[in-house]
């Protein structure tokens, strides 16, 4: 398992062809990476905060939830902070297992996780000044699933 918190841009592609290299007993990787959008047409930057220490041992803690509740041989999860523009790479979530299910759930469950409930906080800025993104009731319902 790794838990990558940074401010460096990543290659997805080199990312993945690293992850669970040489692991015979995977019969399933499922990926996913988080793309900084542009939603309102105006977007100069994206700018998200952390608290070093803090938010490895939240993500530390629920990919080993995800290890725990599904027969996972392996988990990467990575996310910037940072400022970002619209078109680079936020995060990324890896999960490998012996079957897709599980490789499926636990990525599934990770974004839900990363989408409402990690301690990062996103600022956007555009020409008309600056905004904290608010949760969305959507995100929220989307993890109450996995309750």
């Amino acid at each position: 398992m790794r838990v990558i918190v940074q401010e460096a841009p990543f290659d997805p592609g080199a990312e993945l062809n690293a992850f669970a290299k040489g692991d015979t007993d995977i019969g399933a990787v499922v990926s996913f990476t988080g793309v900084t959008r542009d939603v309102s047409g105006g977007l100069s930057q994206m700018q998200i905060e952390h608290y070093s220490g803090m938010t490895e041992r939240a993500l530390t803690q629920i990919c080993e939830e995800a290890q725990h509740r599904w027969s996972l041989v392996d988990v990467l999860v990575i996310h910037r902070f940072g400022v970002m523009k619209a078109g680079d790479n936020i995060m990324m979530v890896a999960t490998a297992s012996r079957h897709r299910a599980d490789a499926f759930a636990a990525a599934d469950f990770l974004m839900d996780y990363l989408k409402s409930r990690a301690p990062f906080w996103k600022k956007e800025v555009t020409a008309d000044g600056s905004e904290w993104v608010a949760a969305k009731d959507s995100d929220e319902d989307a993890l109450d699933r996995w309750s």
